[in-house]
């Protein structure tokens, strides 16, 4: 599947700002589960997804190319 690139320079910028605030998130979240405020059953998945997906918010950044604008769906940026 050929990536042709979907976004301008502001789409990217929201991508990779977008990754950074959710991969702090993941790791704030993983402190205060460390620190036993938060239930590792409950926000694990919670941790995983945020860092996951700000990592591959990141990536999108880095290529150009949104997933969602690859499927059809119009966004804002």
């Amino acid at each position: 599947m050929d990536r042709a690139c979907n976004i301008d320079a502001k789409g990217r910028v929201v991508r990779f700002l977008t990754g950074i605030l959710a991969i702090l998130a993941g790791f704030v979240l993983a402190i205060l589960i460390a620190q036993g405020t938060l239930s590792s059953e409950t926000y694990g998945l919670v941790v995983a997804g945020s860092i996951v997906g700000g990592a591959f918010a990141m990536w999108e950044a880095r290529e150009g190319w949104c997933v969602v604008r690859a499927l059809g769906i119009k966004t804002p940026l």
